[in-house]
């Protein structure tokens, strides 16, 4: 009797010592993204790039010996419901992150949800200045997009050497097209003084009929036009614009920010897209400049979904993610105030090369692939040519 009572204490007082319960639980990542709506286009691919990190990850044991769990929420592209949702996921789901948004709405207002909560927010796609400009900044929001400031400069690189003088834009008239749009025409106007900004159309975001502005421009003669509409705002615009002939009055000197010339938006549109146009796009496919991580990404992403050519925005998760779980492993920690200082001026190995999210203003050196868009025949949708990734450093500051 004595000998089992021994074998029984040992048993007994192991369920008296404390658990380390954090040992236990998944690290919860909550991803507030549009899901639905012109802006599902990009959002549910953002989603699966996300995804496809987070089990890549947790099929080699997780991060800090604990796996992640991602909980998606449909933000439905409205600043409001995407802070409604986020407060949820901090409140209810008690996540210990947040990851994703999309438009520049939605970023500066889940941004302030943050703050307040003290959570780390890294924001995957939003890329209004005003996210990180020095009155918004704060300890816990990072970004691993581009910027307005990084998209607009590098367009208008590549405008000035097309040899034209009268200008035009179409841009969605809130923060992200306001702030796209002035990068543009300022950095223009800095390189090439003698252009002409001679018409600037503002539809709002979600327009339906973008007749009116087609043609008000079109009566302007612009020899080329900046635009940022994107996603399905973008393909509203173009199928609407291509029958009006307003692709062939520019000779198609049209340049789209917004990742117009994404595989996204060319399969959505098919034989409607108006090749002959210069787009930009988070990622390409078949970058055959890229580093071998890139290709190596390229083909597991091809397997994850099951598609070929792949999609490019998944991209904006996985990096967005990436950035994360290394700020994580440098803080040893899940609290929020130790990865957030981790994250200054961390710098990761990512498919697209190094990326480092500067201490100055929380912002990645992400740049974005631009090119001439030609139609492949073997696909049936447009693609880019002469791909162009433009070191976005020098259009920082």
């Amino acid at each position: 009797m004595r000998r089992r009572a021994l074998l029984v204490l040992p048993g007994f007082l192991a369920l008296l010592l404390p658990v380390d319960a954090s040992a236990q639980k998944t690290i919860k990542v909550g991803y507030p993204m549009i899901l639905s709506g012109p802006g599902a286009l990009f959002g549910e691919p953002s989603l699966k790039g996300a995804q496809m990190y987070v089990d890549e990850l947790n099929a080699k044991g997780g991060v800090l010996g604990r796996k992640i769990e991602l909980i998606p929420r449909d933000t439905k592209g409205n600043a409001d419901e995407a802070v409604r949702v986020s407060r949820e996921l901090i409140l209810k789901d008690n996540v210990d992150f947040l990851v994703g948004t999309l438009t520049s709405a939605e970023g500066p207002a889940v941004s302030t949800i943050a703050k307040e909560n003290k959570i780390v927010f890294v924001a995957a796609i939003p890329k209004t200045d005003q996210l990180t400009a020095p009155a918004n900044l704060h300890p816990y929001v990072f970004r691993t997009a581009s910027t307005t400031t990084i998209e607009g400069r590098t367009a208008a690189e590549i405008v000035a050497k097309w040899g034209v003088k009268r200008i035009g834009t179409m841009s969605p008239d809130y923060a992200y097209g306001q702030d796209a749009t002035k990068a543009f025409v300022e950095h223009l106007k800095k390189i090439k003084p003698d252009v002409e900004i001679v018409d600037q159309q503002w539809p709002k975001l979600g327009e339906a009929d973008y007749t009116p502005f087609i043609n008000a421009q079109m009566a302007k003669k612009p020899e080329a036009v900046f635009s940022s509409l994107w996603g399905g705002h973008f393909l509203t615009f173009a199928k609407q614009a291509k029958p009006l002939g307003y692709f062939d009055a520019l000779k198609y000197n049209f340049i789209g920010a917004g990742e117009a010339a994404s595989l996204e938006s060319a399969k959505t549109m098919g034989a409607d897209y108006p090749v002959g146009i210069w787009g930009n796009s988070y990622d390409v496919w078949d970058w055959k400049a890229g580093p071998d991580a890139h290709k190596q990404y390229i083909s597991r992403l091809k397997e994850y979904t099951k598609q070929d050519p792949p999609s490019s925005w998944p991209i904006t998760g996985y990096i967005a993610m990436q950035m994360l779980v290394e700020g994580i492993k440098k803080a040893n920690s899940t609290d929020s105030d130790k990865v957030a200082k981790a994250m200054l001026d961390l710098t990761v190995e990512t498919p697209i090369g190094k990326q480092t999210l500067r201490a100055k203003d929380h912002t990645a050196n992400r740049g974005q692939f631009w090119g001439k868009t030609v139609m492949d025949p073997k696909l049936g949708h447009a693609v880019m040519q002469e791909v162009l990734y433009i070191d976005p450093a020098p259009f920082m500051d």
